[in-house]
């Protein structure tokens, strides 16, 4: 039986879809993986021109194409979020018209969050945390068994549908037992005029650079309305406490995407929670990380009331050379609305702590949210203030408000009598007003007080009936794309870059020769908080002084694994 695995997404990153293909992969022999990103068939022209809209639309004749290839499975399974979740049922309906035959499954957030939509266009629907549940179905599938039991799965039978109860959520000793991603075997991307075609390293370069992502911690300790996790937390609660697995399984993996891209240049980690992590497993990972890896890495998801002095001091030693946190908003009213874990005032907090540790990090990148429809003029300015006093230099990431339906945002918007369904612009898309140009413009460059009081003057929310500055919002975004690439360059740093451009800097020996002087240089500038790093990893044996001899052997260890690494 031919198994065929799409993912319609923006890209082929698709971490939980790579390892749930891979655990396939270790159990059926014909198993093929495709990837469909609308966006990634449009110049990064059109998205400047377009403020960012994803594209999640294709033409008709390019679905037929899709469906075509697609439809030569006996089982077919799919991963899409909700943004894509139209042009995946346009895909399926068309896939009926060709194959009447085919099983096909439908995976990954959409079904996850809305699965009473997505149940009705398909054979089955996996709910929750598919791996050991998915492996399971495909097991009891393909031997004949009665797979309609099967946890985490729904089940459209001549339009009766089964709901099965969840399975256990995954703990640290079952991740332990997950296969490593696969990556360029027996994979393909779409693309316009020429179809599937055979996914190579060159097509990896280009679409996701030279970063390696992952997660190490599944979970996330809150509950934000707008974000997928809050529905998982309310099917099982122990959602929100982090499981991960052992430091040296993570290593592994590292090290298993490095024989096969040897151009990995930096690594980063995708978590909710990373930063969640108790010290002490931070500490473990710091040490083993920088002695076994020894390629920088940057978090995204930081929550900031576990940003603290001592993490930042232990992973910074660790080779951390940048983070990721969601700001949102300014105003303490959205917060309060969108159920943040953080203040005003803490995210301040947040942004001086990580600004204390801008000799050993890129500037940190923030997101935020914009156009809400229950901001007033007064959230606005609180965003803008914020923005304006961060410590500066910083990245931020754009957003307009997207709502993921059966979320608490969904229902407290209908509340108020807006309905979800209004917002149905693409998240990188924001409106052209002049609080949004601003946005941009506080992330090139801080104007003088003045000039910025005056401009607070005349900003409006969205909702308002003003203005449209779409010559203004065009040229400052640019400038902040240009500026995320400066500042890439500076630090080496290829998560904000074209692919190219880091695989001919690898090439080209620049990146081998940044790390052999300028980053070598941060890590002698580094040697006291890895000292400090190794007496605390031994609280129980005597303490190590600068001047003890066991203390130095531990870091001329780890010194001479910097020397000999194959990245230096």
């Amino acid at each position: 039986m031919k198994i065929i695995f799409c993912s319609v997404e923006n890209g082929v990153i698709s971490i939980g879809f790579r390892k749930m293909a891979s655990f396939v992969k270790a159990i059926h022999s014909d198993v093929e993986v495709c990837y469909v990103t609308p966006s990634n068939m449009y110049s990064r022209i059109d998205a400047i021109v377009n403020f960012g809209n994803t594209n999640s639309e294709l033409p008709q004749k390019d679905i037929r194409l899709i469906a075509e290839h697609l439809s030569k499975a006996e089982m077919l399974c799919f991963s899409s979020m909700t943004p894509f979740a139209e042009l995946t049922k346009k895909i399926v309906k068309s896939i009926r018209e060709i194959n009447q035959k085919i099983y096909i499954v439908w995976g990954g957030i959409h079904p996850s969050v809305y699965p009473e939509d997505a149940i009705k266009h398909v054979d089955a629907i996996c709910v929750g945390e598919g791996e050991y549940s998915f492996k399971e179905f495909v097991l009891a599938y393909t031997n004949s068994n009665d797979y309609l039991k099967t946890s985490n799965f729904w089940f459209n039978k001549k339009n009766k549908i089964i709901k099965n109860g969840f399975r256990k959520l995954q703990q640290p000793g079952d991740m332990e037992n997950f296969p490593y991603p696969l990556y360029a075997e027996n994979e393909f991307l779409y693309k316009k005029k020429l179809g599937f075609v055979p996914m190579t390293n060159s097509e990896y370069i280009l679409l996701t650079g030279i970063s390696y992502h992952t997660i190490l911690a599944i979970g996330c300790p809150f509950k934000c309305t707008y974000c997928a996790n809050s529905l998982f937390s309310e099917n099982d609660p122990l959602y929100r406490k982090l499981r991960y697995p052992s430091v040296e399984y993570i290593i592994g993996e590292v090290k298993s995407a490095l024989k096969k891209q040897p151009y990995i240049s930096n690594v980063q980690f995708m978590d909710d929670g990373f930063i969640a992590l108790p010290v002490e497993y931070l500490r473990e990972f710091s040490i083993k990380w920088k002695k076994e890896i020894n390629l920088p890495f940057s978090l995204s998801g930081i929550i900031p009331g576990y940003v603290k002095r001592n993490k930042m001091k232990i992973l910074t030693s660790g080779g951390m050379i940048g983070m990721r946190m969601g700001i949102q908003s300014g105003s303490d009213r959205i917060l309060k609305f969108y159920k943040r874990p953080n203040r005003p005032g803490l995210i301040m907090q947040t942004a001086t702590i990580i600004s204390e540790f801008s000799k050993y990090m890129k500037p940190p990148t923030y997101d935020i949210i914009l156009d809400n429809p229950i901001e007033t003029k007064q959230d606005v300015i609180d965003t803008l203030q914020l923005l304006y006093d961060l410590p500066r230099p910083f990245i931020l990431l754009v957003y307009g408000l997207s709502v993921i339906p059966n979320t608490k945002l969904a229902d407290d918007l209908e509340k108020l009598n807006i309905s979800h369904k209004d917002i149905t612009k693409g998240y990188l898309k924001v409106e052209p007003t002049l609080a949004n140009v601003m946005v941009y413009v506080l992330t090139v460059f801080k104007p003088p007080k003045w000039m910025f009081k005056l401009l607070l003057k005349r900003v409006q929310p969205y909702t308002i009936k003003q203005t449209k500055h779409y010559l203004l919002l065009f040229f400052f975004r640019t400038l902040w794309l240009i500026k995320r690439g400066i500042i890439g360059l500076m630090h080496m740093d290829f998560t904000e870059l074209p692919g190219r451009t880091g695989w001919l800097c690898w090439k080209l020996g620049i990146i081998k020769f940044w790390r052999s002087t300028i980053q070598r240089k941060k890590y002698i500038k580094n040697l006291n908080l890895i000292e400090e790093l190794i007496k605390n990893h031994f609280p129980k044996e005597k303490s190590y002084s600068a001047t003890d001899s066991s203390s130095h052997k531990h870091i001329a260890e780890i010194d001479k694994s910097l020397k000999n690494s194959k990245f230096l």
